[in-house]
């Protein structure tokens, strides 16, 4: 899938996205250097959550709302929603309530 047919998905249904598609988007489209970074309270060490930090990168790149960016996360966010008490995939449950204001990155993540 291209960038814009993936940004198209995203926009006209986005609860249909999944995070292999994102992943697969961000890795056709873009070169990754792992880093460290932070989401909220959670810090992420480089070289884990590789995934959460490709795709966090990503929507700051492409200046997608919140709510996109969490249907990037597909069912992973879908499972979030699901558990809202769970403890699961915090680095969603941590945008959720921080949002891009809680993130920060030890350098330039992805390039074209």
């Amino acid at each position: 899938m291209t960038l814009e047919n993936f940004l198209q998905k995203l926009h006209s249904t986005p609860t249909s996205i999944t995070f292999a598609e994102t992943m697969e988007v961000i890795d056709s489209n873009y070169h990754y250097t792992p880093r460290a970074f932070t989401n909220g309270e959670l810090i992420n060490e480089i070289g884990s959550n590789t995934g959460s930090c490709k795709l966090f990168a990503f929507a700051e790149l492409q200046h997608l709302t919140k709510a996109a960016t969490l249907h990037c996360f597909g069912e992973h966010y879908q499972s979030v929603l699901e558990d809202e008490n769970g403890t699961s995939h915090q680095n969603i449950r941590n945008f959720m309530k921080t949002g891009f204001e809680g993130l920060s990155f030890k350098g330039r993540v992805l390039k074209s």
